[in-house]
């Protein structure tokens, strides 16, 4: 009897043993829920695309495509695109899902927080909504406070009837693709992108106003906010602003790429050149969407005296684990241009000391350093509005475009 058994294996390996199950094809409403109870929903699809599994992340008028998939017995993962995330669940007999988010932090190599997904739900909050009480469409000045700390934003939002979508814009850059709803006096609104996992509930107390604000962002973080509708509403500059130290005009620091090959700012491959330093990390949004941007430019554009350095600070000290965040930026966004890893993480307080001493302190991320084709740097920029944010994205390239423009006409050493 054993001997038959044996064999029954040896023919028929694990096939009665590991079988696949059968993972429902459609809308999921997906919730990452925090030790504290508070959970953050967004949207997502499963899906075949050439006969493999894939996932849609959706948030708003962003689809973003999960093809890294993969599917074990009754255990299902998928890897984010871009940033150190990725999910690990059970599907259960009833379809749907129960596992972890599994994120990248500064504190360690990874982090888990509990994950569900619910098949065959569309909506992204409940889909009883009763009529808005008021329409919140337009630009908000926006105070967000944790403790006793306040910092500025601006929120423009559109509303459909109980629809809505919009963004927070910052002095470094945006909360992208938000989603959500107003019912009577109450709006939601939330994304999730891989790296922002980001909710967002208030009370619309008038046309103009919006009290008792909550925001909640990643596993624990917690902030309150408040908001005026106001059409004319800006936001300083200065807060994210860094400058050369008096006497400094140029840059000098030598890091190694992707390869290991070490690469200067004056090595002759930039001599004579506009150049320009993209401060980011692979761990930053708005670095994706600017680095989205800048990789299409530099393709189209290299051959008329333009270089452009990535200089990465990431969550970890550690070469390799950085460098396999990088690559994925690198083969996302088919970056041609150096991306080089400072060795020195985004936490630490002397990372400007340490990477660029010949400015004050960074501030954001992104920021952009602009060097004229005799070495010198010339402006610097922080922050950067992607496409979710409309005409401020425009207005976005529209700057840098203008700025490389100006340094390329002048007049070579």
């Amino acid at each position: 009897m054993l001997r038959n058994l044996l064999l029954l294996l040896l023919l028929f390996p694990f096939r009665s043993f590991t079988q696949t199950i059968s993972v429902y094809e459609g809308a999921y409403r997906a919730v990452i829920e925090r030790e504290d109870g508070k959970k953050i929903i967004f949207n997502l699809d499963y899906s075949k695309l050439n006969g493999k599994p894939v996932i849609y992340i959706r948030n708003a008028n962003e689809k973003i495509l999960v093809d890294q998939v993969q599917i074990s017995g009754d255990s299902l993962w998928f890897q984010m695109p871009v940033f150190e995330s990725q999910f690990r669940v059970k599907v259960l007999a009833d379809g749907n899902w129960k596992g972890f988010w599994v994120r990248g932090t500064t504190f360690s190599s990874r982090q888990e927080i509990p994950f569900y997904a619910y098949a065959g739900i569309t909506n992204r909050f409940s889909s009883k909504n009763l009529p808005a009480t008021n329409n919140i469409s337009g630009r908000w000045e926006v105070e967000f406070k944790e403790d006793e700390t306040t910092r500025p934003a601006i929120a423009e939002f559109t509303q459909n009837q109980n629809y809505l979508t919009g963004t927070f814009l910052t002095p470094s850059g945006d909360y992208r693709y938000l989603e959500g709803r107003v019912s009577a006096d109450s709006m939601e609104l939330s994304v999730f992108d891989g790296t922002h996992a980001y909710y967002f509930s208030a009370l619309i107390t008038s046309d103009s106003t919006i009290s008792s604000g909550l925001y909640i962002a990643g596993s624990t973080h917690v902030e309150s906010w408040k908001a005026t509708k106001n059409p004319n509403a800006t936001l300083p500059e200065e807060i994210i602003a860094m400058h050369l130290k008096p006497g400094q005009e140029r840059l000098n620091f030598r890091f190694p790429d992707l390869d290991g090959k070490m690469v200067s700012i004056n090595d002759p491959q930039f001599n004579n050149k506009v150049v320009v330093v993209q401060i980011m990390g692979s761990w930053c949004p708005n670095c994706m969407d600017e680095t989205a941007f800048l990789s299409e430019y530099y393709k189209n554009h290299k051959n008329s005296g333009l270089e452009i350095i990535a200089l990465a600070y990431e969550y970890s000290t550690d070469f390799e684990r950085s460098k396999a965040s990088l690559n994925k930026f690198r083969k996302r966004f088919n970056v041609a241009y150096p991306m080089l890893i400072t060795g020195v993480s985004t936490s630490d307080s002397l990372r400007t000391e340490k990477t660029l001493p010949q400015f004050t302190p960074i501030k954001g991320f992104p920021t952009t350093i602009f060097i004229g084709k005799d070495g010198k740097v010339k402006k610097t920029h922080g922050g950067f509005y992607g496409p979710g944010t409309g005409i401020h994205f425009e207005e976005s390239k529209e700057f840098f475009i203008e700025t490389v423009n100006e340094l390329l006409k002048e007049k070579e050493n």
